[in-house]
């Protein structure tokens, strides 16, 4: 065992510690913190925990596994690195050794377009790094190119996120002053055209009108869905109706989000909204669940409520922080085990076993229904 190896922490909640030590309040501020009063960010821990998992005895457990098929694409366990802008700044490996570790350990990556290296170089690091996240730009066709160049990187699919037209407010990144270290851009978007904004006239908003125009609509998600070289999946979803309207615009997925309590403090958790989503979709488009996952036995409380597979955000923060691509190769692989050691004493052999049976769900304060 190398000097490193033997200095990891032996556990999940060991690397959210070390991290926090290590890592310094501006920079933790940036990546491990949320809007507001943080409410959504309790809310996204609390409501898992809240969910209680049956224990069965005896069940037959031979032959099981966690392999789950998600838009064609088999995974050894139903995860994916949410995509994170700006990763070297955690470490120098940055988004290409996360990359390289999630294919070390059969777990799907999406990239964001704010990443801090180029997507062909971190598609190379890693085959994992399957989805582009890209947040509408300038207009239709800056959008379009880059989704064309993500489809000529290799990658299988996109995730448009939808959840952030404005930055939250980050009470705690605002009064760290944190900024980008020099050297450091979201290098994917050099060249594309920025919004133009037009002088604002009497009464008009800064907010309301300036920068409404060049945000995205239905009819404009409708259009990139037909048009994409690739399957798009929405992120950002709580509300079921918008989910519906997700179906009918032509998405691919949707993945329930409130960005990591980093947008709309004061959203309902992203478990709490899962359910609704679920019955809503019918079974339409597979529905994917982020914000809160900290445990294995968080992926499997996703799991029974519905979310066919979870991204898993501040975790992956953790281990990069920590002990860079191996520091996340170890943290995934901690995930897995714990999520199989759930499924077992669950009674569960396979993903398939999961469902909402499986648990004792509260009534969560902010669960929304179908209706409405």
């Amino acid at each position: 065992m190398t000097d490193q190896a033997r200095a990891l922490p032996g556990g999940l909640a060991g690397y959210a510690t070390r991290a926090e030590a290590l890592l310094p309040p501006a920079t933790a501020a940036y990546f491990l913190r949320g809007a507001g009063r943080e409410e959504t960010c309790r809310a996204n821990l609390r409501d898992l925990e809240q969910i209680r998992i049956w224990p069965r005895a005896l069940a037959p457990l031979a032959g099981g596994h966690t392999q789950r098929t998600l838009l064609g694409r088999r995974l050894d366990v139903p995860m994916l690195i949410a995509p994170m802008a700006y990763l070297p700044v955690l470490d120098a490996e940055g988004e290409a050794g996360v990359a390289a570790a999630a294919t070390a350990q059969g777990v799907g990556m999406c990239l964001s377009a704010q990443a801090g290296q180029p997507m062909e170089t971190v598609r190379e690091a890693g085959t994992a790094c399957q989805w582009m996240q890209l947040y509408w730009q300038a207009g239709r066709a800056p959008t379009m190119a880059l989704a064309e160049r993500a489809a000529r990187a290799g990658f299988a699919a996109l995730v448009l996120t939808v959840d952030a037209p404005v930055n939250g407010i980050r009470d705690a990144e605002i009064a760290s002053g944190f900024t980008l270290p020099a050297g450091i851009r979201a290098v994917n978007l050099d060249g594309l055209p920025r919004p133009q904004f037009a002088p604002l006239k009497d009464g008009e908003s800064v907010l309301f009108d300036r920068v409404a125009h060049v945000l995205p609509d239905w009819e404009d998600v409708a259009w990139f869905c037909a048009n994409a070289p690739l399957p798009v999946l929405l992120k950002g979803l709580l509300h079921p109706a918008d989910a519906a309207q997700a179906v009918v615009a032509g998405a691919a997925g949707v993945i329930v989000s409130n960005h990591g309590g980093r947008v709309l403090d004061g959203a309902p958790s992203a478990i709490s909204a899962l359910p609704g989503v679920v019955a809503q979709v019918c079974g339409a488009v597979p529905v994917l669940m982020d914000g809160g996952i900290r445990r294995g036995a968080d992926v499997f409380r996703a799991l029974a409520l519905g979310a066919s597979a979870v991204l898993i955000g501040r975790p992956v923060c953790h281990g990069l922080a920590v002990a860079g691509a191996l520091g996340v190769s170890h943290v995934l692989r901690l995930l897995r085990d714990e999520l199989e050691v759930t499924m077992a004493l669950a009674g569960c052999r396979t993903l398939e076993d999961i469902s909402p049976a499986c648990v004792q769900p509260p009534t969560l304060s902010g669960s929304c229904s179908s209706e409405g």
